[in-house]
C-alpha cells in the first residue's frame, strides 16, 4: 500500500500539471495560428491528469463494509 503522504503529494502534483496545462491550453485556444492537433493533445492530456487525480483520491477514502 501506497503511504497517504505520498499520494497526497503526488495528487498536488498533478493538480499543478493540470492548472498549467489549462493555461497554456486557453493560451493556444486564442492564437489564431494554433496548431490543432497539439490543442487536442493538450486537452486529452489534461483529461487523463484528471482521471489520475480522481483515482487517486479515490485511494485516500477508505473501504466501507457494505
Amino acid at each position: 500500500m501506497i503511504p497517504t503522504e505520498d499520494i497526497q503529494r503526488r495528487i498536488v502534483e498533478l493538480e499543478v500539471e493540470h492548472r498549467d496545462l489549462d493555461a497554456v491550453i486557453e493560451l493556444l485556444a486564442r492564437d489564431v495560428l494554433r496548431d490543432e492537433l497539439q490543442l487536442r493533445r493538450l486537452k486529452k492530456r489534461k483529461l487523463q491528469l484528471k482521471d489520475h487525480i480522481t483515482l487517486l483520491k479515490m485511494q485516500l477514502v477508505p473501504d466501507i463494509p457494505a
